[in-house]
């Protein structure tokens, strides 16, 4: 299973996703769709789940969840928009992620790309930063990755350019 992860496109969708997650079999997007616009043409392109963002009105919530928890290829993927790092969750992410106890979490909101190992909680957070043009980051980012065996593989990081330019 090829998974291509994305976050914090706030309206704007880069031509270079559809040329980087076109072998990819699921698009996941932790939050800040920005549009319905956007959100039809993911959908469009490939089977996609997403949560909705801080920004995202009211019929992107009423499309998407808060929260999404579910399995793929044998683990299981806890995502949500605003999560934190390891080791500083909320107490309420922490308590999720204690109660769930998932292979992978997922966030978005920062727009700063990080992968890390939790090792209190035994999963890999993900955070593949912000792929659209307004925010704090510098460079638009996406990851890709499989998941064979029960096993996270073949994490690749995408840089789509400079964050201001639109392609």
């Amino acid at each position: 299973m090829r998974i291509g992860l994305m976050s914090d496109t706030h309206s704007h969708l880069d031509k270079g996703v559809f040329k980087y997650f076109e072998d990819c079999d699921q698009i996941w997007h932790a939050g800040d769709i920005g549009n319905v616009e956007t959100a039809d043409k993911l959908e469009e392109f490939k089977k996609f789940r997403a949560v909705f963002g801080n920004i995202d009105g009211h019929q992107l919530r009423a499309r998407y969840p808060k929260e999404l928890l579910f399995e793929c290829g044998g683990i299981t993927i806890w995502m949500t928009h605003i999560g934190g790092y390891p080791p500083k969750y909320s107490k309420y992410i922490y308590s999720k992620l204690k109660y769930y106890r998932p292979n992978l979490f997922i966030c978005g909101h920062s727009h700063i790309l990080k992968v890390i190992k939790d090792q209190e909680i035994g999963c890999l957070h993900m955070n593949p930063g912000a792929c659209g043009i307004y925010g704090i980051h510098k460079i638009k980012t996406l990851l890709r990755f499989s998941i064979i065996n029960k096993k996270i593989k073949n994490l690749e990081v995408i840089e789509l350019g400079l964050r201001g330019k639109i392609t």
